[in-house]
């Protein structure tokens, strides 16, 4: 009997690790308009904080089918040359939907690489308050 490969269409989700969960929000919710779709409610009780034990204090978000997770619960900082993760990538749909988040990073005081034409797509590189890598892409 053969091994058959899995079939996936998406990544269902993705939780990150982070140093201090409140600066992350801040920086995420900050950049991104993703709704919280997980959180431990506040003034949750004991039974409900023990149900929402699995996102270890963190949140999640919806980005429209696929979620994003942060957890804190870091020690370090991130860097691309460790196994494990070299950076996160977010679609978005024009060159012009690109150059506009570029002007909302500036906004809000993030500083990001210039949007760079990478042949068959350009890119906006920038980097989270953990120095998780992150690029905003966009088709030609």
């Amino acid at each position: 009997m053969g091994w058959m490969a899995v079939t996936s269409s998406s990544i269902a989700h993705v939780r990150l690790t982070v140093t201090d969960i409140e600066r992350s929000r801040q920086f995420y919710e900050s950049v991104f308009d993703w709704p919280v779709l997980l959180e431990v409610p506040e003034n949750a009780d004991e039974a409900t904080r023990n149900q929402y034990s699995f996102l270890f204090g963190g949140v999640i978000y919806d980005l429209g089918g696929t979620l994003l997770g942060l957890r804190p619960v870091a020690a370090d900082s991130f860097h691309e040359d460790r196994c494990g993760l070299d950076h996160i990538a977010f679609r978005l749909t024009s060159l012009a939907e690109l150059e506009s988040a570029a002007a909302h990073l500036d906004d809000i005081g993030i500083t990001h690489e210039p949007v760079k034409d990478i042949g068959p797509s350009y890119i906006l590189e920038f980097r989270d308050p953990d120095n998780i890598a992150l690029e905003l892409t966009a088709p030609k």
